[in-house]
């Protein structure tokens, strides 16, 4: 039962994540419509975070401020595995340019 337990919190941690919010669709051509994502460089390879619709990503991470352009970020929130793609709950994220 301990083991199954672990197992179950293995699936989300909490991150932070450093890299280049952008458009999914727009910037990397992987999605059909515009999705906020964040690159980020982990043991020398990309990897892409889908960021999760909840109120504070949708405020404070506006998409109309990455779709045409990358800006900079470092975000923490919790991860989890979401149909195959890394999938992130922001619960903050400082922007630079």
């Amino acid at each position: 039962m301990l083991l199954s337990a672990s197992s179950a919190f293995a699936a989300e941690k909490e991150v932070t994540i450093k890299g280049e919010a952008q458009c999914a669709k727009c910037s990397l051509k992987k999605a059909d419509k515009c999705t906020n994502v964040i690159v980020a460089k982990e043991d020398g390879k990309e990897v892409t975070y889908y960021v999760a619709k909840n109120e504070y990503g949708d405020h404070h991470l506006p998409h109309k401020l990455i779709c045409q352009a990358t800006k900079k970020v470092e975000a923490k929130g919790t991860v989890k595995e979401v149909n195959g793609k890394k999938e992130v709950a922001l619960a903050s994220i400082k922007i630079s340019d």
